[in-house]
């Protein structure tokens, strides 16, 4: 028998007619021998009703502990009527809410933005095996922990998806399943382009980027407790069964799990274009970036200025760029002249945990700083930091980041 944990968003649950329709989709699945862990979120916009009443009746005087205690009425709401509507299907089913001495997901006292105490919450979650093994379907809070005094906390905005995988991965459940508004990941916002498509995967990696530059069907931070072993898909309610196909989140891969950081083992050089204000003038940047794809030329990076483009460039087709980017310069009336400057060296630093680690560029440039190693050029994603140094400082540059990251 495999464990499914099954997350419903607010929308999914928006209405009885909707609960009812979910409830059957669990049941369905447990009365296949699988073992039905449920998350569910508020019911829809009951959070935001909510924080009116208190906006409204009790302004900026509302401590962090009471909103987060107040703000948790809508998923203890919810997970007794979901938890009930199972029962009239005929199935056992048990809820669970931070009040309870079983409740699983421990965290520390911040308590509108709680993080995880990892190895309290999987040690509790044992419990939760326990009611799998009686045919009991548990029905748990999404969003809500509770710190080691007993008071209610919250993960976060969008922290139900934390709660599903966060389980998942304790439990070490099969599937994760995200029940939505959407069919899946979508190639693009469809109420902004109707040419948008369902995908039928995403890797993690591409799944956290995207959903931390706003796509808005998974919280980027449920992806650190994605386990590569998991299955997981983003469905849409409206088909009443957990079977259904949808978006698969593949990954993450093995290396995104650790702190990694690569020195590129060939030198980068640096290809400086230039021109008056180029940086409002349009086809600019893609008549040098074309020019070089063209050519199966890679780049590894680019900075814009007012009046420049710096683009970066293994030193082995240095040559061959800039006699390419030099007719690109001769022709483009809004360019002017580029040159070809110093060997650099190319660090890549990579962790999961960026996304959630204030602070982290400072902490792996400033050593750099303290022994004065000039930074050429630095880039950043959620999950990676690139740092471009001097050829002749790259082993040194390496191995002290690497020694501020282990």
């Amino acid at each position: 028998m495999e464990i499914i944990v099954a997350k419903f968003g607010g929308t999914s649950i928006g209405n009885g007619g909707r609960i009812k329709l979910a409830a059957e989709s669990v049941v369905k699945e447990y009365m296949k021998g699988n073992k039905m862990v449920v998350v569910v979120s508020a019911i829809n916009k009951t959070t935001d009703d909510i924080l009116k009443v208190v906006e409204d009746s009790i302004g900026e005087s509302v401590t962090e502990k009471q909103m987060a205690d107040i703000v948790s009425m809508g998923e203890i709401t919810s997970v007794r009527l979901f938890s009930s509507t199972i029962e009239s299907l005929g199935v056992k089913s048990e809820y669970l809410d931070p009040h309870m001495d079983r409740w699983p997901i421990i965290t520390d006292s911040n308590y509108l933005n709680a993080q995880v105490d990892f190895e309290a919450t999987e040690e509790n979650s044992k419990e939760l095996l326990n009611l799998l093994d009686q045919g009991i379907i548990p029905v748990l809070c999404g969003f809500l922990g509770k710190d080691k005094n007993g008071d209610v906390t919250t993960l976060g905005r969008g922290g139900s998806d934390i709660t599903a995988f966060l389980l998942g991965h304790c439990l070490k459940a099969k599937e994760v399943i995200i029940v939505t508004d959407v069919g899946g990941i979508m190639s693009t916002d469809p109420n902004k382009l109707e040419t948008a498509k369902k995908l039928d995967k995403i890797s993690v990696e591409e799944m956290r980027d995207l959903a931390t530059y706003g796509a808005q069907v998974l919280h980027p931070h449920a992806l650190k407790y994605k386990d590569p072993l998991i299955n997981a898909k983003i469905i849409s309610f409206e088909h009443g069964d957990l079977s259904a196909i949808g978006t698969e989140i593949i990954g993450p891969s093995k290396n995104e799990r650790l702190k990694t950081t690569t020195l590129n083992e060939d030198p980068i050089s640096v290809l400086a274009v230039v021109g008056e204000e180029i940086l409002t003038k349009p086809g600019v940047l893609s008549a040098l970036t074309d020019a070089l794809a063209r050519n199966d030329i890679n780049i590894y990076g680019i900075s814009t200025g007012q009046n420049s483009v710096t683009l970066f460039i293994d030193k082995s087709a240095a040559d061959e760029a800039h006699k390419i980017l030099h007719d690109v310069v001769v022709e483009n009336k809004f360019l002017s002249s580029l040159s070809l400057d110093r060997e650099i060296a190319m660090l890549t630093v990579a962790s999961q945990d960026f996304i959630d680690t204030p602070g982290i560029i400072t902490k792996i440039t400033e050593p750099l700083r303290k022994s004065n190693i000039n930074i050429v050029e630095i880039s950043s994603s959620q999950t990676s930091v690139v740092i471009f140094v001097e050829w002749n400082d790259g082993k040194k540059a390496y191995e002290m980041v690497r020694s501020v990251l282990e």
